[in-house]
């Protein structure tokens, strides 16, 4: 537990001040995410980001048990 939280708090530090190029990238702009615009009123739901998210990471924890 020490050691994922431990990461964790890298990840978190490492894209806080990597955050101006990481925006560059498309992530949430994908095609598949939702977006709903009206006068007042913004919905929006990356479904395809959150799927890329969710693909990353179980490769990620798949790789870091072997």
């Amino acid at each position: 537990m020490q050691k994922l939280l431990f990461l964790l708090g890298i990840l978190f530090l490492l894209a806080a001040v990597l955050w101006p190029w990481l925006s560059r990238f498309p992530f949430g702009r994908l095609p598949g995410d939702i977006v709903i615009e009206r006068d007042n009123f913004t919905f929006y739901f990356p479904i395809t980001t959150s799927i890329l998210v969710s693909v990353l990471l179980s490769l990620f924890f798949w790789w870091w048990r072997k």
